[in-house]
């Protein structure tokens, strides 16, 4: 069968100073599996929510979207009308956003906004989308929903807020549903919460979930299969447990390695972490790999050419040759790091 969502070589642009185009995200490549959670990870800057915005049609007009094709539970989105598209989001193709105090609408009540979904996308009667926008707050466990339904999105905490944008989302039980950052400015206890209540409702109501995130821990507890994102470009792409525990890129290996580890008594180990040197904007206008500047392993035919998508074992790829023993030619351009890929989930 054909995947949920199947992304072939999308590239979003937007005009600079010179007259031509700057390409944040670049040739990338994504399917969804229905049922399946997939996490998209990064730095911040490397083009993940940018991905998820060009999927759901809601960059600015000055944006450039280019695909050899989106395809969407078998309607290819690419040239789709505008029209086409809003019947589609919201009730197909959902989204939730990082910070949902400013996503909601704050002189609207949390009710009207799910009522709103409802009578737009299944033509409910406002007395049918009330009763409706009611059973939704209690389908994602905000105490006291009737009454609640009526009150203004400053009148909840932000743990409740995510909630509601939760409900909003799920309102006409999407195909699939892109969560982005949902645990934004919550605390941990709440972040727990949040995140069992979006397996819950992916198992419950059949749907797929594409998670972004930067939160490794989130991802090694949650998903399926992980799609590794560096300056606009796909680096690694592996099933959870495979890429956590061999990770083949060097900037997967650097994600890892900064990220708090536990040893085998299930206790976060002491010292500093390791820190991946340099920035992700040192990567504009690189011919070759992006990751060239910062990459340890890198060799001088690294920043001529752009690697391939390199398929080492089934279910895996990654765009290093030098990862899975390819030789290049050329002398390492950087000192090696002391950074270990050792990560335990």
């Amino acid at each position: 069968m054909d995947p949920l969502l199947s992304v072939r070589d999308l590239s979003i642009g937007f005009r600079n100073g010179a007259g031509g185009h700057w390409w944040p995200v670049r040739g990338f490549d994504l399917t969804v599996e229905a049922g399946e959670t997939v996490a998209l990870v990064g730095e911040s800057g490397s083009g993940k929510s940018l991905t998820a915005l060009a999927l759901m049609g809601l960059l600015p007009r000055s944006a450039r979207v280019e695909a050899a094709g989106i395809r969407f539970a078998g309607q290819e989105l690419t040239g789709l009308p505008e029209r086409a598209k809003r019947r589609l989001r919201g009730r197909d193709l959902a989204m939730i956003f990082q910070e949902p105090m400013t996503s909601l609408n704050p002189v609207l009540t949390i009710g009207r906004q799910i009522a709103e979904v409802l009578r737009l996308h299944q033509g409910l009667s406002a007395k049918a989308a009330r009763a409706q926008a009611i059973e939704l707050l209690d389908l994602v466990r905000i105490p006291e929903p009737q009454r609640r339904v009526d009150d203004h999105p400053h009148r909840l905490s932000g743990g409740m807020r995510q909630r509601a944008m939760i409900a909003m989302a799920v309102a006409c039980r999407p195909k699939l549903l892109i969560a982005d950052e949902p645990t934004t400015a919550l605390d941990v206890t709440i972040q727990a919460q949040v995140l069992e209540l979006l397996d819950r409702l992916r198992r419950e109501l059949s749907l797929a979930l594409l998670l972004i995130t930067h939160d490794l821990g989130v991802v090694a507890q949650w998903a399926d299969r992980v799609v590794v994102l560096y300056a606009g470009r796909k680096v690694e792409e592996a099933d959870a447990g495979p890429l956590f525990s061999d990770p083949l890129h060097p900037y997967t290996r650097g994600l890892l390695a900064a990220s708090p580890r536990m040893n085998a008594g299930r206790h976060y180990r002491d010292g500093p972490l390791d820190e991946i040197p340099g920035s992700i904007a040192s990567a504009a206008g690189q011919a070759g790999c992006p990751f060239v500047p910062r990459c340890p392993a890198a060799v001088a035919a690294c920043a001529e050419a752009m690697p391939p998508l390199l398929v080492p074992a089934a279910r895996r790829a990654v765009a290093c040759p030098v990862a899975v023993g390819l030789p290049l030619p050329g002398s390492p351009l950087n000192s090696p790091s002391a950074a270990s890929p050792e990560f335990h989930p």
